[in-house]
């Protein structure tokens, strides 16, 4: 689907790597630029990481300025020159990945990815309140920042084909992870009115991973349904009388009392014993599986999702989405160090422009022209045409009043208040910049009328269980023969076939079974869920496959396509270290706390006041010969021992030790600041809904102001990149349920007699049926 674009990678480690594997796996030739001692990735283990992420690209070393000048996509670790990049190549993309963005505050503050978990809130939102505050394994955020980078590297090219100016996208991993791995945390506080918090507000999902006969099982309870369904499933119709344990908070305050009667029941029953009681009560549950367990699940089994990598040294995980009618490229194995230097020879694609004018935006969005029909719910779904709509499309949100999107009832607001289905944070933060209709597709007549609107869409996407469309009559052969231009793309849980194909899935789901939650926690405790970031993992990944579906419609003269993009092989694909360490060594990742074989030491440290901490993360020998400077160079800090990364592994017990008697003391802020000035990545563990107060965030311009007319202005974090000469992605605010009617259906020839006949009928309305 890419074959002809030109990628340079001039990035190292996972999140570039991860961007450019996707336009990799996709087509792109993509040549990776190295410096001679290779992407230090190469040395990591045993290198396979290093061989997955660069899978069919070539490698290069040295100077690359000519390749730079005619390359389609240029993919860097740091800051770029833009005025040289353009006079050389003016319809150049630019994608820069770094931790805080190219400019700001912050623009040049050390950071790893377990610092900026502590910076976006991530870490402080994840825990008990008398126990540490609990970081995600995994690197999980470089995954997503790759996914989010590879999306904008689609969609810039995109214009830069049509209009023939280049443009600069910039990542930065913090706004990245801020969208991601909390849960829209200030959006919320803004809701409530940011009411008092003690501490940084850390808690655990009741009930979440629980102990079996023979293991974990996983189970999400996410509306009232499920939530009564699983009282059921454990046998404990007391606590459906109890009213107020359908409540998430009284539920994680009494929940010694309420996980004591859980595990009465699971850990007196086998994990498969549950798991099979749940699924006929349609509860989202899972087994919590890990690096050893993963390949193995009877699902990817049969579904074949674990391929042998082209080295044929060990198994991964496949691309996680596909598209029907278009060919995979015969994948290569990922390349020596400096294996092709001197033989890639790209032609510039136009004359250059040695002037140094930077392009010149004409205003428009790359994606502007397109219609797209959201036929989404909850967050991983809704999470994809958001990103469309921010990108310029058109994008008409579908709901019935039977059936509204169920993450309008996460409301911030009792049922006594009239709307109070539209005061649900997380769905205003996935649903800006749609329209809103309802359509009862249950009756003909709403049928009828949602295929009238498909023949003027370009894109369809639907996150249900694959029996549900088929169910209306609107499964993909009926879609194509309404219209045989349209790019449907479904984003079942677990796929269009196999035997978990009917079962619901949400990210705590995801999470378990791929592993991401087995690299969470402590040593001797259970994994904990990463809380979230598998939902938007999974629509960018949906985002980035629909691009390409588009881009190969137009590229082979029309035609629809059907896409496939799967919500768990996505989070696969992010944890595929484990199974491909596994697959290699035998030996399964087992989570650590907060210790990493990438940092030593690498922790969370209480600091003065209450509940405040710092989370620090020494990654090389210079980072510790500073931080023993700032700290004032303690004499236990001398030792030879610790002078290089394996002795200060070895001695972390010891080194936690005093690093905790020494910060137990100190301002957490001030030690933060102190350590960062001196090179060493360092920050305070913020509470998650303070991330909307953070300096490098508010001059990137991530929140932006939602004027709603049920809810009134409240900020929500938007796209997590920037494009040049683009002010904001928010155009309109989330729309009240059905608010477009009139609007969307009138486009399709419906009068205001026949709208209001609609909604006698129940067809249309603007109220949950029944409120």
């Amino acid at each position: 689907m890419l074959e002809g674009v030109r990628v340079l990678d001039r990035t190292s480690e996972i999140a570039g790597p991860y961007c450019s594997k996707l336009l990799a796996d996709a087509g792109a030739d993509v040549v990776k630029v190295e410096p001679d001692g290779g992407d230090p990735l190469r040395e990591w283990r045993n290198g396979a990481l290093f061989e997955f992420l660069n899978t069919s690209k070539r490698s290069v070393v040295g100077e690359a300025s000519a390749l730079e000048a005619a390359a389609d996509i240029l993919v860097a670790g740091s800051p770029v020159d833009l005025d040289a990049a353009w006079a050389a190549n003016p319809s150049l993309v630019v994608v820069t990945v770094t931790p805080f963005g190219c400019e700001g505050p912050w623009a040049d503050r050390p950071a790893t990815e377990f610092t900026l978990q502590a910076w976006c809130g991530s870490t402080g939102f994840r825990g008990y309140p008398d126990g540490d505050p609990i970081a995600a394994g995994g690197r999980l955020g470089e995954w997503i920042t790759g996914t989010y980078a590879a999306v904008g590297a689609l969609a810039a090219l995109r214009r830069a084909r049509t209009t023939g100016r280049g443009e600069h996208v910039d990542v930065a991993m913090l706004d990245c992870m801020a969208v991601t791995m909390s849960i829209y945390p200030s959006v919320f506080a803004s809701f409530f009115g940011w009411p008092p918090l003690e501490g940084t507000g850390r808690s655990i999902e009741v009930p979440s991973i629980e102990p079996t006969a023979d293991g974990y099982a996983v189970f999400t309870t996410n509306s009232a349904q499920q939530f009564q369904d699983f009282c059921i499933l454990v046998e404990r119709p007391d606590f459906l009388a109890d009213e107020k344990l359908a409540r998430p908070q009284v539920r994680f305050e009494r929940r010694e009392e309420f996980l004591r009667g859980v595990h009465e029941y699971t850990t007196k029953h086998t994990t498969d014993e549950i798991l099979d009681a749940a699924a006929l009560l349609r509860i989202p549950s899972g087994p919590v599986l890990n690096g050893a367990t993963v390949p193995q699940f009877p699902h990817f089994k049969e579904r074949n999702v674990f391929v042998p990598n082209p080295s044929g040294r060990f198994v991964q995980p496949r691309v996680p989405f596909r598209i029907a009618g278009t060919a995979s490229r015969p994948f290569t194995a990922a390349p020596a160090l400096g294996a092709d230097t001197g033989t890639v020879h790209w032609q510039p694609r136009q004359a250059s422009s040695r002037n140094g004018a930077r392009p010149v935006s004409d205003g428009r969005l790359p994606l502007e022209g397109l219609r797209v029909i959201d036929c989404t719910a909850w967050w991983a779904g809704p999470a994809a045409p958001h990103a469309l709509g921010g990108l310029g499309a058109d994008v008409i949100k579908v709901e019935s009043v039977t059936r509204p999107d169920l993450m309008r009832y996460a409301s911030t607001r009792p049922p006594s208040v009239d709307q109070w289905w539209e005061w649900g944070p997380l769905f205003h933060a996935v649903n800006i910049d749609k329209r809103g209709i309802t359509l009862d597709l249950g009756r003909p007549e709403g049928v009828e009328l949602f295929e009238r609107l498909v023949r003027t869409a370009d894109v369809l996407l639907e996150n249900y269980t694959p029996r549900v469309m088929e169910q209306f009559g609107l499964g993909w052969e009926r879609l194509h023969e309404v219209n045989p231009e349209l790019v449907m793309v479904r984003m079942p849980a677990f796929g269009l076939d196999g035997p978990w194909r009917d079962n619901t899935g949400f990210a705590q789901t995801m999470e378990s079974i791929s592993g991401l939650a087995w690299v969470t926690g402590f040593a001797d405790g259970p994994p904990v869920l990463v809380r979230g970031a598998c939902d938007p993992l999974a629509g960018m990944h949906a985002v980035f496959a629909t691009l390409l579906a588009l881009r190969e419609r137009e590229r082979s003269g029309g035609g629809g396509r059907l896409v496939e993009s799967v919500m768990v092989e996505a989070a696969l694909n992010a944890a595929a270290e484990q199974v491909i360490e596994f697959s290699l060594t035998g030996t399964a990742p087992h989570r650590d706390g907060h210790r990493s074989p990438y940092a030593a030491p690498q922790g969370i440290y209480a600091c003065a006041g209450n509940d405040h901490w710092l989370a620090l993360a020494v990654t090389t020998d210079e980072h510790w010969r500073a931080l023993r400077s700032a700290l004032g160079d303690p004499e236990w800090a001398r030792d030879p021992r610790l002078e290089a990364i394996d002795g200060r592994r070895a001695e972390h017990d010891r080194i936690d030790k005093e690093l905790r008697a020494g910060t137990a003391s100190r301002d957490a802020d001030e030690l933060a600041e102190l350590l960062c000035d001196a090179g060493v990545p360092a920050a305070v563990v913020i509470p998650s809904r303070d991330v909307a107060a953070n300096p490098q965030l508010r001059h990137r311009g991530l929140f932006e102001l939602e004027r709603h007319p049920v809810t009134g202005d409240h900020e929500i974090p938007t796209l997590p990149f920037r494009f040049t000469g683009v002010g904001g992605w928010l155009r309109r605010p989330s729309p009240v349920l059905g608010q477009h009617n009139a609007e969307v259906l009138g486009e399709l020839g419906i009068g205001p007699d026949e709208l209001t006949r609609l909604e006698a009928d129940g067809i249309i309305g603007n109220r949950p049926a029944g409120l």
